[in-house]
């Protein structure tokens, strides 16, 4: 259980992290990049050496590392636009909302029963997750000044990270154990500083943007956080290996309650009625999947 509450209270950390960065005026996608670098740092770190050599491309993970990658750095840059232009539980809500991708995925591909009760928690799930999603009377101005993208960006979401869930669980189901989930993270992480170093060279080549030395601090900050939420991640998918249907909707929806609270704390988000009785949802979606 360590490893879940690890995985739901780092991730909910990062998803906070983006509303602080504007507040503090610091460029998101500069800390994003400066984020992965230091993920790749403390994966060699804690495994005592870089893994990545001249033979880990003929390792059979490798190009799943590599689309992973890409899609972390694409993920978290419309995580960071949407938690900063709209709000930090609308972030939280539209990027975990892809529970039902990873649930669907197990129950097809590895035959993980589908209890009553877990179809019963995942349609709650949804519920949940809409109604904290939904704006409160004093945000309505703000949400129409952004339009379409209130839509437009949890959709995204919805879509790439129901995909990373389910890459994380067939690549750790097919390829990983002891001995080499250390590197796939680190390729996958590599991967992903690869792209952000190519953009970032040239946004200051171009000078359309200027290095912002508080970036590689705060890419620092995430950036540690951001590894071991996923090294969590895959400790909890391995230890319920046979249940990952359940385990993959606790996470997130637990990272959906933890972190549009701690915004309404820290951040003072105003949450409405319906928010809070989304949030109530969720504790009951939850019960509903771990009991099923």
């Amino acid at each position: 259980m360590i490893y879940l509450f690890g995985s739901i209270v780092l991730s909910s950390y990062l998803t906070l992290s983006f509303k602080m960065l504007e507040r503090l005026g610091i460029p998101a996608f500069q800390a994003i990049v400066f984020n992965y670098i230091t993920c790749v740092i403390t994966g060699s770190v804690v495994m005592g050496q870089f893994p990545v050599t001249s033979s880990t491309s003929a390792e059979p993970w490798f190009w799943w590392a590599v689309v992973l990658g890409t899609f972390f750095i694409t993920t978290f840059n419309i995580i960071a636009f949407t938690a900063q232009k709209i709000g930090v539980s609308v972030a939280s809500v539209s990027n975990k909302l892809s529970l039902v991708i990873p649930f669907l995925f197990s129950i097809y591909l590895y035959n993980e029963a589908a209890t009553v009760w877990k179809v019963l928690g995942i349609a709650i799930a949804l519920g949940a997750v809409y109604l904290t999603c939904l704006p409160s009377k004093s945000e309505d101005s703000s949400q129409k000044s952004i339009g379409k993208l209130v839509w437009f960006m949890p959709a995204i979401l919805f879509l790439a990270s129901g995909l990373i869930d389910t890459m994380v669980k067939y690549v750790e189901t097919s390829f990983l154990n002891d001995n080499n989930q250390d590197a796939y993270l680190i390729t996958s992480f590599g991967t992903a500083a690869v792209w952000g170093l190519i953009v970032l060279g040239a946004q200051l080549a171009t000078g359309k943007a200027k290095l912002n030395k508080k970036a590689i601090i705060a890419g620092i900050a995430i950036g540690i956080p951001n590894y071991f939420s996923i090294w969590c991640l895959v400790h909890v998918l391995k230890h319920y290996s046979g249940n990952s249907s359940a385990i993959i909707p606790i996470n997130n929806m637990g990272i959906v309650l933890f972190s549009t609270v701690m915004a309404w704390w820290i951040f003072k988000e105003r949450l409405s009625k319906l928010n809070w009785m989304g949030i109530a949802l969720s504790l009951l979606a939850i019960a509903a999947i771990a009991y099923g």
